[in-house]
């Protein structure tokens, strides 16, 4: 019996091999089919032809995010996002002529109302009288609105996974379909990012505040919301997407069209398309469409900069949920040459039940309920956040986890992790990237980000050799150099008793 066992495993380790052989093959075999493209007015397109099915993914990937926005303006980033499917001058409205007009006079009374407000002092009686004028335009504008007629349009069509998200670093817009609708999907995607109309504005900003103010429900909301400006002493990576609420509620409808002009221009725009296509045929109709886009020219990036960190910064607030702790690391951005051995750390510190911080703080000495390792936190692009979450157990306090944490911390970069630990890290980072591409959304998305991101989209399919030369030497070292009490931010939620 035992032998035959023996024989059974040694069939599947077989299969195993030649499976992951398979896969190598298999992803090595796709970078070679991607096809690069960039179209007379400047937007490069990606193409990657899958026949498995007659579908595809189509992204439009807006180099464009939280980072590139302005102290007294945050938040136009995701505002766009959700203008972006407002429609056009032709989707969208039933009489854009007239809704046009309706909207000239909502921003004029806007624009009177927030003069009012951002006074020193305003006047109550007369704060009242405008809101009420600028009520009137709204609802005078909205009848000439066909709501979620983008929407519409592209689900009759049998559009899947129609979405987008805005982040630090980008903006993205995808959905899936049919992949004999590629010429509805130009036709459509480059309309709104040519001629977009912002219809419903205030009354869009009004669902985006309520947004903030569910975050701003959670205590572990609030507390993030805290902590990056702590973290970040210069960059907008201090600055949470969604926006401040003051900036929310002050943002015009113009302020919304000049970042739409600056920003999303054919230059600063990268279309992917992941499935049953052939490139040849597809560039002359894309060049049709989205050729039209403006050119424009590339925006800078931002100026801003943090200077290395001078001290640890601590902060704790008080509230009556249970504690919480959150411990950041500056660490530079992932085209450095050590991004792999960051994510190499976060695997073997909190990437799973398996990894050192769940083993000693939730399994071993029961300090608490989850604990979790991410090499990057809320953007990429630029120098960010090496973070570490932790849920203490019932009855323990914040600190009793954190020594426990720095005790882990101390001992990677003090002494080698095992060949079996490094063994394990390469090859669930190997899953995990394979499961990443294996969906043509997926893979559409990711190319996206590794093309305006890591520095090309090449870069994709570079992160499985990265990561098999991370050494147990690069771990040791990069982790001696990180942990740093300098170089750490700590933000903790402590439970408030009833008794204060």
């Amino acid at each position: 019996m035992k032998n035959k066992w023996l024989a059974v495993a040694s069939v599947l380790l077989i299969l195993f091999s030649l499976s992951a052989v398979a896969a190598d093959d298999s992803y090595r075999a796709m970078e070679k089919r991607v096809v690069e493209k960039t179209l007379s007015n400047g937007l490069k397109v990606i193409m990657v032809p899958r026949h498995d099915a007659p579908v595809a993914s189509f992204v439009i990937y807006a180099d464009v995010g939280g980072v590139n926005e302005e102290q007294d303006a945050t938040g136009l980033a995701h505002i766009f996002e959700h203008m972006a499917f407002k429609g056009t001058d032709t989707l969208g409205t039933k009489d854009y002529a007239k809704e046009k007009a309706a909207m000239d006079r909502e921003d004029e009374a806007f624009l009177a109302l927030r003069a009012e407000r951002l006074k020193l002092n305003p006047d109550p009686e007369k704060l009242k009288t405008l809101e009420e004028n600028f009520k009137k335009a709204g609802e005078e504008a909205q009848k000439w609105v066909e709501t979620g007629e983008y929407d519409k349009v592209l689900e009759r069509e049998g559009a899947q996974n129609l979405n987008a998200f805005t982040g630090f670093d980008q903006t993205v817009y995808f959905y899936s379909m049919t992949s004999n609708k590629l010429e509805l999907w130009a036709a459509l995607e480059s309309e709104r990012f040519i001629n977009p109309v912002l219809h419903e504005f205030y009354k869009e900003k009004d669902v985006i505040m309520e947004e903030k103010r569910m975050g701003e429900s959670s205590p572990m909301g609030r507390l993030f919301d805290d902590f990056f400006p702590l973290a970040y002493k210069a960059h907008m990576y201090r600055s949470y997407i969604i926006g401040n609420m003051e900036d929310l509620k002050n943002i015009t409808r113009e302020q919304a069209m000049a970042w739409f002009r600056k920003y999303y221009c054919a230059k600063n725009l990268t279309a992917v398309i992941v499935g049953d296509l052939d490139p040849e045929k597809a560039v002359p109709v894309l060049e049709k469409y989205m050729g039209r886009i403006p050119s424009g020219e590339k925006p800078e990036p931002p100026i801003s900069v943090d200077p290395p960190q001078r001290a640890e910064k601590r902060m704790i607030m008080e509230d009556p949920s249970q504690p919480f702790l959150v411990i950041g690391y500056h660490r530079p951005a992932v085209t450095d040459k050590d991004d792999a051995v960051y994510s190499a750390i976060s695997d073997i510190l909190g990437g799973g039940r398996s990894s050192r911080l769940y083993k000693s703080l939730v399994k071993e000495k029961k300090l608490a309920m989850e604990v979790q390792a991410m090499p990057t936190f809320e953007g990429e692009k630029y120098p960010g956040l090496f973070t570490i979450i932790c849920v203490p157990n019932k009855g323990v306090k914040n600190e009793e986890c954190e020594k426990a944490i720095y005790d882990e911390l101390k001992r990677i970069g003090s002494e080698k992790v095992t060949e079996d630990e490094l063994k394990g890290v390469k090859a669930r980072a190997k899953t995990r990237f394979l499961s990443g591409i294996n969906s043509n959304l997926g893979l559409a998305i990711q190319l996206a980000m590794a093309e305006n991101v890591r520095g090309g989209w090449r870069e994709l399919f570079a992160q499985l050799d990265k990561i098999e030369a991370v050494s147990q030497d690069d771990i040791k070292r990069v982790s001696k150099e990180m942990f740093i009490r300098n170089n750490r931010t700590v933000a903790m939620i402590e439970t408030q008793g009833e008794e204060e």
